[in-house]
């Protein structure tokens, strides 16, 4: 998937050093979960992201490394500052973060939890090297009409993986539930892929002039 939509920015390698670091962070921090979490939390976008922008980075595609541009980039600058003004005041102006300061969540996952900061780096990077792909767009929200429901279907209630029980990591009740899934599936390409595909289009527009 070595796509070259942006044909006006020329392709540059990149760096074998990022390539291994973060292939010595999948290798630990998959197991890692594996064992504290169970392989239900892969179902999350965020986590899946972990590998596919590693074969992104290996493969040098721009297809790959633009779909989760677009999966971490709003999503991570939003966890920070969730996490960030939790631990500054104690509130969370937008929920879902709350294990990263429960006791009983694994302290080394809460640690590993950490990658939010760094993915979005790395696939902004990525993106900066080699160009963005404007079909990315498409692809990112096909993939997530399959994980979405995937996450309903295979993984505990309780966990509320990608929040197909309700938003904010707290379960609904307002919406049927297969109803709100629908609602769930159009709202996340708009609301989280669609500004950062907007955004990046306008900064490559302005890296081009």
């Amino acid at each position: 998937m070595r796509y070259t939509t942006d044909k006006s920015l020329p392709h540059k390698e990149l760096p074998l050093w990022l390539k291994l670091v973060l292939s010595l962070w999948v290798v630990v921090w998959a197991p890692t979960y594996w064992v504290l979490l169970g392989p239900q939390n892969y179902f999350w976008l965020c986590n899946l992201a972990n590998f596919l922008i590693l074969a992104g980075l290996w493969s040098e595609s721009r297809g790959l490394v633009s779909m989760q541009w677009l999966a971490v980039a709003l999503v991570g600058a939003l966890w920070t500052l969730d996490v960030g003004t939790a631990w500054l005041t104690g509130w969370h102006p937008i929920g879902g973060t709350e294990y990263m300061f429960d006791t009983e969540h694994p302290p080394l996952a809460r640690g590993m939890s950490l990658y939010h900061l760094i993915l979005p780096l790395v696939a902004g990077f990525a993106i900066w090297r080699i160009g963005y792909d404007r079909r990315a767009l498409l692809w990112q929200s096909l993939l997530t009409w399959v994980v979405i429901p995937a996450s309903y279907l295979y993984t505990d209630p309780e966990r509320n993986i990608n929040w197909v029980q309700g938003p904010f990591g707290q379960p609904q009740s307002v919406l049927d539930p297969l109803l709100y899934l629908v609602v769930l599936m159009l709202l996340w390409p708009l609301v989280i892929y669609l500004p950062v595909h907007w955004l990046t289009l306008a900064l490559l527009r302005r890296r081009r002039g």
